[in-house]
């Protein structure tokens, strides 16, 4: 019986040390990222949009040396460039109704793809029912893709359908290379589904550059697509 339990112990040894643990096949990125899902860990991040990298690329490709050629600037780095661009939605009617913040910051999100930040005065003004540390509208603050993906969808996509759309004023500019423009209403953004919107609500969208003149910053967003009134 001894014998017989060793030539088996010695052939179950031999079969582990010639074959080996088998290998499985490697998963999928997609199952990969369903699987993080399912146990809700935070899924990879996506690529980039196209309509992104096409914006920056043409930057560096035609805009940056048509910038330089025409402002005469020999270095790149002191050639102009967007830094960020601000998205701010005021709601005077959240003095009376708070609740009306949160349709506000639902479509700025929309509208932006970044959750807005809550603005709240900063000081009472007895005239118009405002008390301090009141909430009366909702920004965002846009830098890198989302900066450029914005950019490209405003200009290409939202001001087109303007009604009447003759172009941007090219004097709201504030002496320092920040552009201001005023939009009437959110429903310019294809973003916006045209059922859910309770009210037309403006904003305001300020382009702020490196430039350090105006003429600078409408030469830098003149290239970039922005169409000025002529």
């Amino acid at each position: 019986m001894a014998d017989e339990k060793k030539q088996k112990a010695q052939q179950g040894g031999g079969k582990q040390q010639g074959q080996g643990k088998p290998q499985g096949k490697k998963a999928k990125p997609e199952e990969v990222e369903a699987a993080g899902e399912a146990s809700g860990k935070p899924a990879r991040p996506k690529a980039n949009n196209r309509s992104t990298a096409r914006l920056r690329d043409r930057y560096y490709k035609e805009v940056l040396p048509a910038l330089m050629k025409e402002l005469g600037i020999e270095n790149t780095m002191a050639a102009p460039k967007l830094e960020k661009i601000i998205v701010n939605m005021g709601v005077g009617e959240a003095t009376q109704n708070a609740k009306l913040i949160d349709p506000a910051a639902i479509e700025v999100g929309q509208i932006t793809g970044q959750k807005p930040v809550v603005t709240k005065a900063r000081k009472s003004i007895a005239a118009f029912k405002v008390r301090e540390g009141m909430p009366i509208g909702v920004m965002v603050t846009l830098r890198g893709d989302r900066m450029y993906e914005f950019f490209d969808r405003l200009v290409n996509v939202a001001l087109p359908r303007v009604r009447d759309f003759r172009g941007v004023p090219t004097k709201s500019f504030d002496g320092r290379g920040n552009y201001t423009l005023g939009v009437r209403d959110q429903l310019i953004f294809p973003e916006i589904d045209y059922a859910k919107v309770e009210k037309l609500k403006g904003m305001n969208i300020t382009i702020v550059t490196t430039a350090g003149t105006d003429d600078q910053a409408r030469a830098l967003l003149k290239h970039m697509g922005m169409p000025f009134r002529q």
